[in-house]
């Protein structure tokens, strides 16, 4: 039986409503589900292209938007 989902830990809902999960919860899960999560720590690699391509532009720039570049 799964562990029950902890919010802040595994999850958040975001400004929207949407339940979003972390990169924690998406690291236990082990792999890449190709859906383009925000917080995929496996580099988008099941995303087919362009959108792969696009979404690791878009976590670049919103990197150096954190930082204040």
């Amino acid at each position: 039986m799964p562990k029950p989902l902890q919010e802040r830990i595994d999850f958040y809902y975001n400004e929207h409503g949407y339940m979003v999960f972390t990169a924690h919860f998406l690291l236990e899960r082990g792999y890449c589900c190709g859906n383009g999560c925000k917080h995929c720590p496996y580099s988008y690699e099941k995303v087919p292209e362009p959108k792969r391509t696009a979404l690791l532009a878009s976590r670049q720039s919103d990197n150096k938007e954190e930082q204040g570049l």
